[in-house]
């Protein structure tokens, strides 16, 4: 009997587990981010205009969603639903459940009959009515009744794997409209984000109406165009997303300024509207540094009367004057007030520390507060400002430079320095709660790659080092968006979409289906295409960008998306949705160069790929004798803003690597390795060789250059060809590190392989 009920239970876990994971694939549930758990059912609800809206009394803290799923399912059905008292066949009820008690903890019920969303509180019930809209045909997001919409039949239980759940936006670099601010955050509603990191002010501009201080505003706000607009400007020549917008661009006294900021009464309305979907709005006045705007303004808040630039960065405020407490106390005393968020983030980053050390105010400050450096300066500033901001009833959040000179363990710290991987668990050991937000994965203004969305998806949001305790200090994760080099809603949206649905996966879901969300996520761009969002077009695969052939070659361009039209150019011009469609392979029998681009069906055009092909004859081998295991690495300290610089240095010292890493020794914010040796090829072929660099590198083998991923970036794969004969073949790899961390990977296919890790067995020196 004992082995009859085992057998019965196995089937029955069996059965349920078919259900519970087939819909991964199921485009029935293309669902980001992915439920807690969520069970498949046969059949679905069709939704009429005889269909119920069922609100009980006991359920009437839900009013305002109610409200929120009527006006989603108006676009598809033209009319809102009729309301009923009590659920019956053919309803949708808005129930209270007060068994659900994970904050923002929902549950949905879809069978034939009826739909059932639960919830104990107005967020989770919000999150339920999103889950819902993706349930829905795309078709709902613009005005397109049809009378009649269909949901697939599905049982599901969820809630949050963590409290913060952020993106983050600079508008004060460059400025982005109210309307623009309402976009980004329905799109953080769809995706289930509940925090928005407003970058208010910076060196380039004051955003935010302070009204004690008018000229923070009137003054602040606006610029002539600096050297980031003159990128831009210069970019835009090829790519438009990078024009600056007429409409943040005002002539005066002959002059052509940028700019714009909120009034208070603009900013309310945008608070007003992300917390009616349970968005919370963390507001960043940056101090003491990062301060341009306001001290030109009011230049008695330096310590020298003048706003310019140090050796890094540029002059911050003085904490050693009376006066500069009064101005921030009463600028975020405003602050406080206009926003309900429970947050004020203060920066207190990337601090010029030089005119402190150089006044007499201070030197007197530190002596009489027995501080030390300039570090515990910033920490006395710091202190001096948490400290009024409890009084309004506010924490502190800064970034983790606050933990250079101490911090208190009340405040909360943001981890973006990912060249300092202990920060975060000094900041736990400390106290403190952190927010994992790391440049090397999270700073979504770095260009993006066929290798993002992977890398942000496995983002381990709970530092390694952490016990079950420290961990519960983790609240979560944010992405930024600098803009800097972001003068445009189409670029900010290219940048931010489809990484944001990584993240949203990344801090919501219980469990990780990276393969599971590629297929979901293929189901969102139609979506995000009825919703204007200029998202990234995914990338084009199958080729090299430096390609070789010893006959000839084949141009097979594998596409993402099926309804993707591939255009192409011979003559070196940019293709154009007028250029020749790449219906078919290609075939290369001479040396050439192709662009590349993939446009949707509503004229969106992917990024533009140029693929040179070169005819070669296999490199034959290199006679050496006397090889050993690993190659040598050259060590150079300094700043190298491209591989060659190198050549013109002498070497701190040479060490054996043993795999393809940069040497431990090399522990310089800057500094650039020379890798020098051999590689023993296996067999002969077409090699491809991918160079994945944060910041520059450059490959040779068989002196041949075959990869050329020089210059100062984020971490860009680049690939390239060579044709190899069996034997030992030279290398050079050259790679430069500009400081904020590095990334080094090299892999290789062969003929068309998955790409692997080249086997340390291969390298020789």
């Amino acid at each position: 009997m004992k082995g009859f009920l085992c057998f019965f239970l196995l089937l029955v876990s069996c059965r349920y587990l078919s259900h519970a994971q087939a819909p991964a694939s199921d485009s029935r549930y293309a669902l980001i981010p992915y439920p807690t758990s969520l069970v498949a059912q046969e059949g679905s609800f069709t939704i009429t205009g005889q269909t119920k809206l069922v609100l009980p009394k006991v359920s009437g803290m839900f009013e305002q969603e109610a409200a929120q799923l009527q006006e989603i399912l108006q676009n598809g059905l033209g009319k809102p639903l009729g309301r009923a008292k009590e659920a019956k066949a053919n309803s949708i009820q808005l129930q209270y459940d007060k068994a659900i008690t994970a904050p923002e903890g929902y549950s949905l019920t879809i069978t034939p009959q009826q739909v059932t969303l639960a919830a104990k509180e107005p967020a989770g019930m919000f999150r339920a009515i999103q889950t819902l809209r993706q349930l829905l045909p795309a078709a709902i997001e613009k005005k397109q009744a049809s009378g009649r919409l269909t949901l697939p039949a599905v049982q599901i239980q969820d809630q949050p794997a963590y409290s913060w759940r952020g993106m983050h936006l600079d508008v004060s670099r460059h400025f982005f409209s109210t309307d623009f601010l309402k976009k980004y955050i329905n799109l953080l509603a769809l995706y289930k984000f509940n925090k928005l990191h407003l970058h208010l002010t910076d060196d380039q501009g004051w955003r935010i109406e302070i009204k004690k201080y008018p000229k923070l505003t009137s003054e602040g706000a606006w610029r002539t165009f600096n050297k980031h607009d003159s990128v831009c400007i210069e970019k835009s020549k090829d790519n438009p997303d990078f024009a600056l917008e007429k409409k943040h661009l005002v002539q005066k006294e002959g002059k052509t300024l940028y700019g714009g900021f909120y009034t208070q009464a603009e900013m309310k309305e945008i608070i007003r509207y992300a917390a009616a979907k349970h968005i919370e709005i963390i507001p960043e006045v940056d101090m003491p540094g990062h301060m341009m705007a306001a001290i030109k303004a009011y230049p008695f808040l330096s310590c020298t009367g003048d706003a310019g630039w140090g050796k890094d960065f540029s002059t911050p405020l003085c904490p050693c004057n009376e006066s500069t407490y009064t101005f921030a106390e009463n600028v975020l005393s405003e602050i406080a007030a206009l926003f309900p968020s429970q947050y004020i983030h203060i920066g207190a980053d990337e601090v010029e520390k030089t005119t402190w050390a150089q006044a007499a105010v201070c030197k007197d400050l530190m002596q009489k507060e027995g501080l030390k450096d300039v570090h515990e300066l910033q920490s006395y500033f710091v202190h001096r400002i948490e400290k009024f901001l409890q009084t309004k009833g506010k924490k502190l959040i800064g970034w983790d430079e606050m933990l250079e000179g101490g911090v208190n363990p009340s405040a909360t710290v943001m981890y973006w320095r990912s060249w300092v991987p202990d920060a975060p668990l000094k900041a736990v050991r400390n106290g403190n709660q952190v927010i994992m937000t790391p440049v090397n994965t999270l700073y979504y203004d770095y260009q993006p790659d066929k290798n993002s969305l992977f890398n942000v998806y496995h983002f381990n949001i709970v530092p390694a080092g952490l016990n079950a305790g420290e961990a519960k200090q983790i609240l979560g994760a944010q992405a930024n968006l600098w803009t800097e080099y972001v003068p445009s809603e189409d670029r900010a949206e290219y940048l931010v979409m489809p990484r944001m649905t990584a993240l949203a996966e990344a801090t919501w879901a219980q469990s990780k289906d990276f393969m599971g969300y590629q297929k979901r996520l293929k189901e969102h761009y139609p979506r995000l295409a009825l919703l204007d969002v200029h998202y990234r077009v995914p990338d084009l695969t199958g080729f090299a960008e430096e390609g070789v052939f010893v006959d000839q070659a084949t141009l097979n361009v594998q596409k993402p998306l099926d309804n993707l039209t591939i255009r192409y150019t011979t003559d070196g011009s940019l293709p154009t949705g007028a250029s020749q469609v790449l219906g078919k392979p290609l075939q290369i029998t001479n040396s050439s160069t192709i662009k590349l681009a993939a446009f949707t069906p509503e004229g969106l055009k992917g990024d533009t790929y140029t693929v040179n092909y070169k005819k070669q004859n296999h490199a034959a081998p290199v006679q050496a004798k006397g090889l050993k295991s690993g190659l040598q690495s050259r060590y150079f300290v300094g700043y190298f803003p491209t591989a060659g610089k190198m050549n013109e240095a002498t070497a701190t010292g040479t060490y054996t690597v043993t795999t393809l890493q940069v040497p431990k020794q090399a522990n310089a914010g800057q500094f650039g390795v020379q890798f020098r040796g051999y590689l023993e090829v296996p067999e002969t072929g077409i090699y491809t060789f991918y160079l994945t660099c944060d910041d520059g590198g450059v490959l040779r083998i068989a002196d041949r250059m075959v990869v050329d991923n020089d210059g100062l970036h984020s971490a860009i794969e680049k690939s390239g060809q060579v044709a190899l004969a069996k034997g030992v073949q030279p290398l050079a790899l050259d790679f430069v590190e500009g400081g904020g961390g590095y990334t080094l990977k090299l892999k290789y296919s062969k003929d068309g392989s998955e790409p692997r890790d080249i086997p340390d067995s291969w390298l020789k020196h």
